[in-house]
C-alpha cells in the first residue's frame, strides 16, 4: 500500500504543508519587524512611504501571479509546484541577507512575491482534495495556524537583528526553507479528485482554451463574485495588521520594535489559531446540519473584527490595544478556516486552485493599496484612526454574504 493511501496520511499532509504555510508567512513577514535595524545600513527606509513601497511590491506582484498560479496548479503535479516555490522564495530570503541597497531588496522582494503566490492556491486545493468530508475546514484551519505561526516567528526577526544582525536573520531563515524543500521531496504526495490528463501531442491551443473555460466558469457566476468581494474586503484591515501592527504597538504603548514586533505578532497568532480551530471545529458540525453552516460561521468571526479595529484604531493602553489585538485574530481565524471550504460549495475540484488564486489575487490587491496608504497616515500620525475606518467595508461585505450566498451542497463536485 502506497503512503499516500494510508488513513493517516490526510493530516501528514497537514503537518507537511503546515511547515510550508509558517516558513511562506515567516520570510515574508519578518522585514516589517527589521524596519529600524536595516535602515541603518539602507537609509531609503528611514521614511514610512519608501518601507510601504518596499512591502506593497510584494503585494502587488504576489497579487498578480495568484490567478496565475492557481491556474497552473489546476494542470500540473502540485507537489513539485509546492517544493520548486519554497526553495526559490527560501533562497531569495538567504539572498536578501546580502542586500546593500535598497534596489536590491526591492528586486528581491518582487521576485519573493512571484515564489509565493505559487504555494498557497495549490497548497490548499491539494489538503481539500485529501479531506472531502466533515473534517476540511478542521484541515484547513490546522493549515492556517502554520501561517500565524511564521507570522509570529517572523516578529522574532527584529529580535535576532538587534541580538546578531538583520542579515544573519534572513540568512538562518531562508537555510532552513531550503533544507525543508528536500523533506518535501521525499514525503509529499499528489492526489487528484479528478484525473483528466491530455495526449502527449495536444496542441497548446487547447490548453490555452482549457485556461479560458476556467475563467469563464469562474467569473460568469454571481456567487463567485460575492466571494471574491467577501474575500477581499477582509483583506484591507487583514494585511494592514500584518504589515503596520508592529509599528503600531510601538507608537501607542510607547515601546521599542524590538519588543512590539514579537508582542504584536505572537499576540495575533496567539488569537488566530483559537479562532482557526473553533472555527473549523464549529463549521465542520454545523455544515453537517444546515448547508450554510460554513457560511454563518464565517460571518460570526468577521463580525468580531468590527469592535476590534476601533480597539486596535482608538485605545491608547495595553488593554484596549492587546484586547482588539484578541478579538481581531480570532475573528479574522474563523473566517480564513472557511474560506476554501466555502468555495468548494461552490467550485468543481478542478477549478479550485485558480478560484483560490483569483481570491487571493482581489485579497493580495486590497493589501497592497492599504499598505501603501496606511504608510502615509503613519507619516502623518494618523494610523490608528485609519485603521479603524476599514472596519466599515468589512461590515458591507458581512451583510452581501448573508443575504447572496446559498450553497445546494456541502462540496461541489461537478460543473
Amino acid at each position: 500500500m502506497r503512503i499516500k493511501e494510508k488513513q493517516w496520511y490526510p493530516w501528514l499532509v497537514v503537518a507537511l504543508l503546515w511547515v510550508v504555510a509558517l516558513l511562506n508567512y515567516m520570510d515574508r513577514q519578518m522585514l516589517s519587524t527589521m524596519k529600524s535595524s536595516i535602515m541603518v545600513d539602507i537609509r531609503e527606509l528611514e521614511t514610512a512611504e519608501n518601507f510601504g513601497r518596499l512591502m506593497a511590491i510584494f503585494l502587488w506582484i504576489y497579487g498578480l501571479m495568484s490567478p496565475v498560479a492557481g491556474l497552473i496548479a489546476d494542470r500540473i503535479n502540485r507537489k513539485w509546484l509546492i517544493t520548486i516555490s519554497l526553495g526559490v522564495w527560501s533562497g531569495v530570503t538567504l539572498a536578501m541577507g546580502y542586500a546593500t541597497t535598497f534596489d536590491q531588496l526591492y528586486v528581491l522582494r518582487g521576485i519573493m512575491g512571484i515564489s509565493e503566490a505559487l504555494y498557497i492556491p495549490a497548497g490548499l486545493a491539494l489538503i481539500a482534495d485529501y479531506h472531502r468530508g466533515n473534517t476540511r475546514s478542521l484541515a484547513v484551519g490546522i493549515h492556517m495556524t502554520g501561517l500565524y505561526a511564521g507570522q509570529a516567528l517572523g516578529g522574532f526577526g527584529a529580535t535576532v537583528a538587534h541580538s546578531w544582525s538583520w542579515q544573519t536573520a534572513f540568512g538562518s531563515f531562508g537555510f532552513v526553507g531550503i533544507i525543508y524543500s528536500v523533506i518535501l521531496m521525499l514525503f509529499l504526495e499528489e492526489k487528484r479528485t479528478e484525473q483528466k490528463t491530455e495526449p502527449a501531442n495536444t496542441p497548446s491551443l487547447k490548453v490555452s482554451v482549457s485556461v479560458w473555460q476556467s475563467l469563464s466558469m469562474l467569473l460568469g457566476t454571481v456567487s463567485f463574485w460575492v466571494i471574491l468581494f467577501y474575500f477581499a474586503t477582509p483583506s484591507f484591515p487583514g494585511w494592514g495588521i500584518k504589515n503596520w501592527l508592529p509599528t503600531l504597538f510601538s507608537e501607542s504603548l510607547n515601546i521599542e520594535m524590538s519588543v512590539a514586533g514579537p508582542m504584536s505578532t505572537i499576540l495575533i497568532a496567539f488569537a488566530s489559531f483559537l479562532g482557526v480551530i473553533s472555527g473549523g471545529i464549529l463549521a465542520d458540525r454545523w455544515v453537517g446540519k444546515n448547508v450554510r453552516g460554513r457560511i454563518y460561521t464565517s460571518a460570526i468571526g468577521l463580525t468580531l473584527t468590527v469592535p476590534a479595529l476601533f480597539l486596535l484604531g482608538f485605545g491608547n493602553g495595553i488593554v484596549s490595544i492587546a484586547g482588539g489585538g484578541v478579538l481581531f485574530g480570532l475573528g479574522f481565524g474563523m473566517f480564513d478556516a472557511n474560506n476554501m471550504p466555502i468555495l468548494c460549495q461552490f467550485v468543481s475540484p478542478r477549478h479550485r486552485a485558480a478560484g483560490y488564486g483569483l481570491l487571493n489575487m482581489s485579497g493580495v490587491f486590497a493589501g497592497a493599496l492599504v499598505t501603501s496608504w496606511l504608510g502615509k497616515s503613519a507619516d502623518a500620525g494618523s494610523l490608528g484612526p485609519d485603521l479603524a475606518l476599514l472596519a466599515i467595508p468589512v461590515a458591507v461585505a458581512i451583510a452581501l454574504q448573508l443575504y447572496v450566498l446559498r450553497p445546494a451542497v456541502t462540496d461541489k463536485t461537478d460543473d
